[in-house]
């Protein structure tokens, strides 16, 4: 589809003729080159002292760690060189046959061109190719150039798998930290400390000598209220110091890092640019406040962010590679990888990963994506597998498997939940905009620091005292999706003892304790055999006991709590993610349901609902089936995902028998929540933020024409506009000094008004500084001339500045009559930055993607200034 329509472009783009023009870009403000690295502060109305808050983050645009925008001391010492190796100080510049450094970059906090980048791209491949035929050396070349994609996969899934990894473990470990030490190695959590203890009993399977609680430590006991409040402000400690020290590392080396990261991964795929999002800094202050964040307790998770650290990963190795450096387009073919990536290695699934990246974050994605995507998948998922970071040989901690049949009477509470999913998707979204709106709007903001702090210690305080809200996210729904054996001790298998029942796990397989050495992990008296009661079909149906009541009513306010404590803690200054906190409010309304439908099972069995399938005796409902569709339910309401939603689930469950259950509930949640608000979570936050992003999935509906967008309006003065001989370069640039344009239309002339193309605004400053410092006697009066053939000069005129070699000699047009909607799809298929708009032949003027988002947001009754960036 991209070549087709990138070849109608070619063919077309000729058509127009005509008049002036010129973009507008508070990116740019006229002078010289050194002009171009900051923005104007007062171009934007939030801006202060070049400081603006993007993803919750305040940000110094001068900020260049992520391939920066060439400055002007490297600039003046490549053109040094330049001029050196030159024939002599009397020879015209022309950048067609002189190539400039500097020329075809973009400045911070705007859009790249992809059609140019393509081009580029193409051109380069071209030359490759036709050189290989001429040498053995440069056949090599072209082998490695071709090559040189594959291994970059193979280089991010291999760094991506490894930091998820460290990730897992120093996470797991700082959370156990809270609550006590390992005696033997203080570097050792709770679960490998007791791993090799021969003194462990399968009622309290999470007890060893081992490990010792704060309590005990400190005041000798285990037991008793001393011990109870020991351990209590032990645990507020502990998550006050993880949440400053990463709310400080965050304030202090890379605004960036804080977030989720994948509303801004969404908006930098499109195209837009943002230097340092992407670097080291981030990259490193990320990965490290990542562990500090979730280790402090917050309802937060680490599976967002973690899209965040691959893309910074590919972002750092795609500048061994000299393809994928110069060319912003064919990096954004290796990030949208790299988001599959993060998926593959944040929930052990990589297919899922592939179509996450797929659906929901990728702009371009063409078939040759695809494949780099799952191979880069593989090996980070395969990576993550070696490091085996859980000490299960899974990739995830909540990794459950289900083999017991579900019914089609059971599609009624699967999408309920699927309903409730919906729900509070919808009802989130709008609670979480409406709390950073606040934040972005009054002192809130201001302090971050204190922030983080309130919300960490108001967490503490009440999620302390329920065991439920007590443990990680992570480890609460591998809690919830689990089944109960006969030997489980937690209180969500509180049931009352059925007599005769036989020593069984719930889906007919030995009960497995990951707790436990491997010599204690099955009772000896289970020998060989799996047979018991229900024909070794599974355990059957059981009342509920006193523990089982009990840990309902835990569940119960746990959900009220994650539900108000999610909607606080996502936009803090802090790494955080949101598919954990959504699974798990799922989870616990699943987990709640299952129990409630086994409940009536069991004493309804007669009825006409359960008669056929669930007679007495049988082990007819799954509640932790229920916690997982719940789970997959939530996650789709807030993120709109669908398939890649349903695989990542089924990936992670390995039961073929229910993806219908997960699809029917995922397609549910995503219907009750579009009907609330169209929006997803990240795109709610891009347009929080202003990202210029156009939505894919969203339609334009109104039956406007280009005339009704372009600029200029009617009251605007006229466009600026450069004719291809005539001007000197003292015009050229008291008329770039006096607009704010980032590109000009050329013309034949004033009078003729026929379109020759477009120039950039940065290209035209980096070609005339650098023709003053090569070239000879350019002055003031030199002309400049953007014609194929300069004119004869004048005889004691200045020798001429030839540009032609920057000129876009085909700029994309539409007539001032085309339909919106097919201009929208344009922007949005080709990846414009600009289009210009004829009549007759005529130019009549110009629009832009923030034009056009404007509009849009017009449309919509939104603010249109909202829309930040161009």
């Amino acid at each position: 589809m991209f070549r087709f329509l990138a070849s109608l472009y070619r063919k077309y783009a000729s058509g127009g003729g005509g008049a002036p023009a010129g973009m507008e870009n508070p990116g740019y403000r006229g002078g010289s080159l050194d002009s171009l690295r900051h923005r104007p502060s007062d171009v934007i109305e939030d801006d202060d002292d070049e400081m603006v808050d993007i993803a919750g983050a305040t940000l110094d645009f001068s900020n260049t760690d992520d391939d920066p925008p060439l400055g002007a001391g490297d600039y003046e010492e490549r053109s040094r060189a330049g001029s050196m190796s030159s024939t002599g100080p009397s020879r015209l510049v022309d950048p067609l046959e002189d190539p400039v450094p500097g020329l075809g970059t973009y400045e911070d906090f705007n859009t790249i061109d992809w059609v140019r980048e393509k081009s580029k791209d193409r051109d380069r491949h071209r030359e490759i190719t036709n050189k290989s035929r001429q040498s053995t050396v440069a056949l090599l070349h072209s082998i490695s150039d071709a090559f040189s994609g594959w291994l970059l996969m193979l280089l991010v899934g291999l760094m991506s798998g490894a930091l998820a990894g460290g990730i897992d473990i120093a996470a797991h470990w700082l959370t156990d930290v809270k609550e006590g030490v390992c005696l033997v190695g203080f570097w050792f959590n709770h679960e490998h400390c007791c791993w090799t203890s021969n003194e462990t009993t399968f009622q309290e399977r999470d007890r060893c000598p081992q490990w010792q609680s704060w309590a005990e430590i400190m005041t000798g006991t285990a037991e008793g209220a001393l011990a109870y409040v020991v351990n209590y402000l032990m645990f507020m400690v502990w998550a006050l110091l993880f949440a400053l020290l990463a709310v400080t590392l965050v304030r202090a080396f890379a605004p960036y890092a804080c977030g989720s990261g994948i509303p801004e991964i969404k908006t930098i795929l499109s195209g837009f640019i943002i230097r340092g999002y992407l670097g080291k800094w981030t990259l490193i202050i990320k990965t490290v406040t990542l562990v500090l964040a979730v280790s402090s307790g917050l309802s937060l998770g680490k599976e967002g962010p973690l899209v965040h650290v691959a893309c910074c990963c590919a972002n750092i190795l795609c500048h061994l590679f000299t393809k994928y450096r110069k060319n912003e387009a064919k990096r954004r073919e290796v990030l949208s990888a790299a988001a599959a990536v993060g998926v593959s290695v944040a929930f052990g699934a990589p297919i899922g990963g592939v179509l996450f990246s797929l659906e929901e974050v990728s702009y371009y994605f063409p078939l040759k994506t695809l494949w780099r995507s799952f191979f880069a998948a593989l090996v980070a998922a395969f990576t993550l597998r070696s490091i085996n970071p859980f000490g299960n040989s899974r990739l995830v901690l909540f990794y459950v498997e289900f083999h017991a049949p579900w019914h089609l009477v059971e599609l009624a509470p699967f999408i309920l939940l699927g309903i409730f999913g919906g729900l509070w998707g919808a009802l989130f979204i709008r609670a979480n905009i409406a709390w950073c709106r606040i934040r972005k709007s009054t002192r809130l903001g201001h302090y971050p620091v204190t922030e983080v702090l309130v919300v960490t210690a108001l967490t503490g305080v009440l999620a302390y005292p329920n065991s439920y809200t007590r443990m990680g996210g992570a480890e609460l729904i591998s809690e919830l999706f689990n089944d109960c054996s006969l030997l489980d001790s937690s209180q969500l298998c509180g049931y009352k003892q059925v007599s005769g029942a036989a020593l069984v796990n719930v889906r007919g397989r030995r009960p497995s304790f990951p707790l436990l050495p491997p010599s204690l992990r099955f009772p000896p008296s289970q020998s060989n055999s799996t047979s018991g009661a229900a024909g070794g079909n599974g355990l059957a149906d059981r009342p509920a006991g006193e523990g089982l009541y009990a840990a309902m009513w835990q569940l119960a306010l746990a959900l009220v709590f994650k539900v108000v404590i999610t909607v606080i803690t996502f936009g803090m200054k802090v790494p955080s993610g949101l598919f954990i906190p959504s699974m798990a409010v799922g989870a616990i309304a699943g987990r709640l349901l299952g129990v409630g439908m086994e409940q009536l099972a069991y004493y309804n069995h007669d009825s006409f609902i359960f008669r056929g399938w669930c007679s007495s005796g049988a082990d007819c409902i799954t509640p932790g089936l229920y916690a997982m569709v719940g789970a997959a339910a939530c996650l789709g309401g807030v993120t709109r995902m669908t398939v890649s939603l349903v695989v990542i689930m089924f990936e992670l469950t390995g039961g073929l028998e229910y993806i219908v259950p997960l699809m029917a509930a995922t397609m549910t949640s995503k219907w009750v929540a579009d009907a609330l608000g169209r929006e997803g979570i990240y795109e709610a936050h891009i347009r929080l933020n202003g990202y210029p992003f156009l939505e894919p999935k969203e339609e334009f509906q109104h039956s406007s024409l280009t005339v009704d967008v372009m600029r200029p309006r009617r009251s605007d003065p006229a466009l600026a506009v450069l004719t291809q001989e005539g001007m000197t370069v003292g015009e050229v640039e008291a008329l770039v000094e006096g607009t704010r344009y980032s590109g000009f239309p050329v013309v034949v002339s004033q009078d003729s008004h026929r379109l020759v193309g477009f120039v950039l605004r940065r290209d035209l400053l980096i070609s005339i500084d650098n023709a003053r410092k090569r070239q000879e006697g350019v002055v003031g009066a030199s002309q400049v001339v953007f014609a194929e053939h300069a004119p004869p000069p004048a005889e004691d005129a200045p020798p001429p500045l030839r540009l032609r070699g920057i000129v876009d000699l085909s700029p994309f047009t539409v007539t001032d009559h085309t339909p919106m909607d097919i201009t929208v799809d344009i922007f949005r298929k080709l990846g414009l930055r600009q289009c210009l708009v004829t009549h007759n032949g005529k130019l009549l003027g110009i629009i832009t993607k923030k034009d056009i988002l404007k509009h849009m947001a017009q449309i919509a009754n939104r603010d249109p200034d909202s829309i930040l960036f161009n």
